[in-house]
């Protein structure tokens, strides 16, 4: 493993974060079968975890590819849609959009807009990762794990250059 990768957020208290999200979820929507929407790529460890826990019964589970990382740390600042939906597969449901972390909030803030355009009946954002120092554009969370600093993180589904998105926890990559 690199050296310059340090522990942030353990296996066991990923884990812990999303048995809390689910039953958050679980409260929220009882009697009630959302859409599970997940933005890949980095979200797709956060969301195979969290909807095997979530008890409610999941109407189907969506997949899309939004970017803004050209190479390296640095967000570009432009978001560029690489994989969208099947079409209605949204319409007039209730939808989860399921984030690994709010960074700038762009391809978050993108990502609802394109959801809304399919008018869902609802449509609530979980994040397990949120970093305010970087917004640009303001995102409410509904469902959020936890708050970090201004770092650059891999692991658990993130990723630099793709690289580090099958480590079980999060780390902090030092320069």
């Amino acid at each position: 493993m690199n050296p310059n990768l340090k522990l942030l957020i353990s296996e066991s208290e990923i884990a812990d974060i999303v048995k809390r999200l689910a039953q958050e979820i679980d409260r929220d929507y009882v009697n009630r079968s959302p859409v599970v929407v997940a933005v890949l790529k980095g979200s797709f460890i956060f969301l195979a975890d969290l909807i095997r826990q979530i008890q409610t019964p999941i109407k189907n589970v969506e997949l899309f590819r939004l970017s803004t990382y050209v190479n390296g740390t640095t967000s570009s600042g432009q978001v560029k849609m690489l994989m969208g939906l099947s079409n209605g597969s949204i319409s007039k449901q209730d939808v989860i959009l399921v984030e690994d972390i709010v960074d700038t909030g762009l391809s978050t803030s993108i990502a609802l807009q394109l959801l809304k355009a399919q008018y869902p009946a609802s449509l609530k954002l979980c994040a397990l990762l949120d970093k305010p120092a970087r917004r640009r554009i303001s995102v409410k969370i509904d469902y959020l794990g936890r708050t970090i600093g201004d770092r650059f993180i891999v692991g658990y589904g993130t990723d630099i250059n793709e690289q580090y998105r099958q480590l079980p926890a999060i780390y902090v990559l030092e320069e």
